[in-house]
């Protein structure tokens, strides 16, 4: 029988809060404008310098970094569930199946009653997969997941260079016909997009919702799908680090700082140098798309690592102060945060709520990143301090454990 799993690693309770924050910065925008805002400061109308520069903040700082190293920690998360269940005599794998079942209900009933924008589903079906999965030697484990990635986002760079050649050749003046009119084709589509998303949150919040029920019903599994090359491989990676100890003290000082060194400096220098092609040529959005799905998928698991690893070092800093106590206790609520800033972001900017939507470029978006902030960090601690569980959390274990569990300390 395997040895019992520690009931909570603090380390990465802080690392999951500051990821929860971190993911707030870059969905702000989905919240604040249509989905393609997310790709430009200059969507659906021209940004400031401003806009310019509280965008390129986001990207360098938080766009992809944080979703990664959240994704990381949710493989992580898997291993430990289980081995903590089984320590306990109980089948883990099971409960875990019933774990991720129920989290794909909440992704879906989070995404048709709430926001486009949902991880929820992603995360559940990519753990049903990764699963199957978790047993695998470290090593082999490792070099598929590494594999795949590589290969999942090598191919689509792959694929989007025409595209982003015939876009660098309009704007340079030398585009083909052909070249010309499937550009003008792709601006028409964003455009369309932009005033589509718009239009789509504007109405009530039924009429919303029933948007996202008849006219994207299956945008949940397609988007998962589309997905799957980096959600996948980044969950398995954060098994690998689990098991080889990376957040209990299986990896020395030294071989931490190597990583946070390498992974955060080479991260940053190939963000900077995107950011820099992209801003120069006034954010492209042909470009910023396929930035965004493919080109910096590398630098952001660089500067995730970096990240994860400078937070393992200054942990036992950080824990003591009043600000980590509180980044932890966010990070123990993360499922009541995420979903508890869908509810208010959407509730100030959607048609339903105080309809601010589109009124607000991506530098005043940061005075409603701060307000998010502060309402994880002031909420949580208190919380906990008389439950054991965040309100979410608390119904999502008793669903799995199939009867309501006593969550008052």
């Amino acid at each position: 029988m395997p040895n019992p799993a520690p009931h909570r690693i603090e380390s990465l309770d802080l690392i999951r809060g500051i990821a929860v924050l971190g993911i707030l910065a870059i969905n702000i925008g989905g919240f604040a404008g249509p989905p393609a805002a997310i790709l430009s400061p200059h969507i659906p109308a021209p940004g400031t310098v401003a806009d310019e520069i509280g965008f390129a903040v986001k990207f360098v700082l938080f766009e992809g970094k944080l979703r990664a190293l959240f994704t990381l920690l949710f493989g992580a998360g898997m291993v430990m569930f289980i081995e903590r269940a089984e320590a306990n005599g109980r089948f883990g794998e099971l409960l875990q199946i019933r774990r991720l079942g129920w989290l794909m209900v909440f992704g879906l009933l989070h995404f048709y009653l709430l926001w486009w924008g949902d991880i929820l589903f992603i995360y559940a079906l990519a753990g049903i997969l990764a699963l199957f999965m978790h047993e695998m030697a470290i090593k082999p484990m490792a070099i598929a997941a590494l594999a795949a990635f590589l290969l999942w986002h090598l191919l689509s760079m792959a694929m989007g260079i025409p595209d982003l050649l015939a876009e660098e050749h309009v704007r340079t003046g030398m585009a083909s016909s052909a070249e010309a009119a499937s550009h003008s084709a792709f601006l028409s589509a964003v455009e369309h997009s932009a005033t589509r998303g718009i239009a789509n949150v504007s109405g009530s919040f039924l009429d919303s919702a029933t948007i996202r029920l008849t006219d994207q019903t299956f945008q949940p599994l397609t988007v998962a799908l589309s997905s799957m090359g980096e959600t996948l491989p980044l969950m398995l990676m954060g098994m690998v680090l689990y098991r080889t100890g990376f957040f209990t003290g299986g990896w020395t000082r030294q071989r931490l700082l190597r990583m946070a060194w390498i992974g955060f400096a080479s991260g940053l220098i190939l963000t900077l140098t995107i950011l820099n092609w992209v801003w120069t040529r006034n954010f492209p959005l042909r470009a910023r798309q396929e930035v965004f799905l493919c080109w910096a998928a590398i630098p952001h698991l660089l500067m995730s690592m970096g990240y994860m690893a400078i937070l393992v070092l200054t942990a036992p800093y950080m824990l003591r102060s009043a600000l980590g106590g509180r980044l932890v206790a966010a990070g123990k609520m993360a499922f009541s945060n995420y979903l508890g800033t869908t509810v208010m972001m959407t509730a100030i900017f959607y048609g339903w709520g105080l309809d601010l939507l589109n009124q607000y470029g991506h530098a005043w978006q940061w005075l409603f990143i701060a307000l998010g902030w502060l309402a994880m960090l002031s909420w949580s601690k208190p919380f906990l301090a008389r439950y054991r569980r965040g309100p979410l959390e608390w119904v999502w274990r008793s669903l799995t454990e199939k009867r309501w569990l006593n969550n008052k300390l």
